[in-house]
């Protein structure tokens, strides 16, 4: 149940070399495509997914954070093929999103900006200055990402186990690697204690979730640990009657089997009246 995680630049060529690997190894490309014929079965609608796909979450509204549960959802998707294995996870942060297990080999795509610039413009037949700008924004948009919602910097080589520069190494050659370096014995031993990983991942986003679609909640982020159903709930709510309303939420998710708690009742608000 090896899994391949993709992060990359726009321009790189990246999408054609992920889709001759997973062709080559026969796994499942996991990529906006199949995201979106699955989102409608995890109740994601198609206007909220492209509202929140690979961008910065927030939680300060209730609007605000219906599009952070969003977000949560199109982590579950990925959750779930990578529980599966035999996948490869294009973009949206795969690499840190399963970063605890031993089986994930952890792709980075970078090249030349003036080449990126020249191979977008040509494949959507637009401007070299409009290429230019959509290019810039969506590396500010995707690093954004990553920093804000895995606290880490997407450039960090040490984030990634192989890093390749499009603009010195021909498609072909970097698919051979690629499939080469997915045949690791390492990678295959590490799949043992894959599953039990993924699984706990699988259920904090579910808790997660639940907790940001709740009205009865002033939300402020939790902090949860999961091992085997079993759930520990930290954080701070204005009031006990949140406290129980989040603790009553958490009970019912799928999956949980035992909750025990370690949230402070803070006034906040009161805090903030005075400042």
């Amino acid at each position: 149940m090896a899994v391949i995680t993709i992060s990359r630049e726009m321009g790189t060529g990246a999408y054609q070399i992920a889709a001759n690997v997973a062709k080559k190894l026969k796994y499942t490309l996991v990529d906006g495509t199949c995201i979106s014929a699955c989102a409608a079965k995890y109740g994601l609608a198609p206007d909220m997914l492209q509202m929140v796909d690979e961008k910065p979450p927030s939680y300060i509204t209730a609007e605000d954070r219906k599009r952070a549960a969003a977000l949560n959802t199109v982590e579950l998707i990925l959750l779930d093929f990578a529980r599966k294995g035999n996948v490869i996870i294009y973009g949206r942060g795969g690499q840190d999103l399963v970063k605890d297990c031993g089986n994930v080999l952890r792709l980075r795509f970078i090249a030349d900006f003036e080449e990126r610039v020249e191979c977008f413009a040509e494949r959507e037949w637009i401007d070299p200055d409009l290429a230019r700008t959509m290019i810039r924004r969506s590396d500010h948009q995707r690093g954004g990402f990553i920093h804000f919602y895995f606290d880490r910097d997407w450039d960090d080589p040490l984030g990634y186990d192989l890093t390749f520069n499009t603009s010195r190494l021909s498609p072909a050659s970097i698919v051979e690697i690629i499939v080469a370096a997915a045949k690791e014995p390492a990678l295959k031993e590490a799949e043992k204690g894959a599953g039990e990983i993924i699984d706990n991942t699988i259920l904090v986003k579910r808790i997660e979730t639940a907790l940001l679609n709740s009205p009865d909640l002033d939300y402020r982020p939790f902090k949860i640990d999961v091992e085997k159903g079993k759930v520990l709930l930290s954080g701070y709510l204005a009031s006990d009657k949140e406290k129980k309303s989040a603790i009553k939420i958490v009970e019912a998710v799928k999956g949980v089997k035992s909750v025990k708690e370690d949230i402070q009742v803070v006034n906040y608000k009161a805090y903030k009246d005075k400042s």
